[in-house]
């Protein structure tokens, strides 16, 4: 596991692609996210090829918060605890220094998601919260349904 570079773009945003209901970004906004964001993403590397992706950043209005974009592991790696390893790595990362909170949106049918963030809490002692983020109607002009918040804290210090 590793921070990305923006060589890794392409790889990423195919990974993405082949793993719905993953949203699609733009390839540039992956770009973004392994150059801009590189300390709060994590690629897993498996024989020159990337078969795990988590994005993340630390909210500016919410500095204590490290917020998860999106997960993704390639077909070949599944079942093989790698999202947890990767959320793992990316809260002991320096980036992730002084964070209370992991916070992620999930839509309601997404149960692999909700499983794989239960767990991580479970696994760190802390507990999870629900709520509404951006409705389907509201904010996602119905198009798309409701993401919620999940909200996993305290996280644990690493002192």
């Amino acid at each position: 596991m590793r921070r990305p570079c923006a060589e890794d773009g392409a790889q990423i945003t195919a990974l993405i692609a082949a793993a719905p209901p993953l949203d699609r970004n733009s390839a540039y906004c992956n770009l973004l996210q392994c150059t801009d964001f590189a300390d709060t993403c994590v690629v897993a590397e498996r024989g020159g090829r990337i078969v795990g992706w988590v994005s993340g950043y630390r909210p500016p209005a919410a500095p204590d918060d490290m917020f998860v974009w999106q997960v993704a592991v390639d077909s070949s790696a599944r079942g093989e605890g790698l999202a947890a390893r990767m959320l793992d790595a990316l809260i002991a990362r320096p980036a992730a220094a002084g964070a209370t909170s992991l916070i992620t949106t999930i839509t309601e049918a997404n149960a692999a998601s909700w499983a794989l963030f239960a767990a991580f809490a479970r696994r760190h002692g802390a507990g999870l919260t629900k709520a509404p983020r951006f409705e389907r109607d509201a904010h996602l002009g119905g198009t798309h349904d409701t993401e919620w918040e999940a909200r996993i804290g305290p996280l644990p210090t690493t002192d």
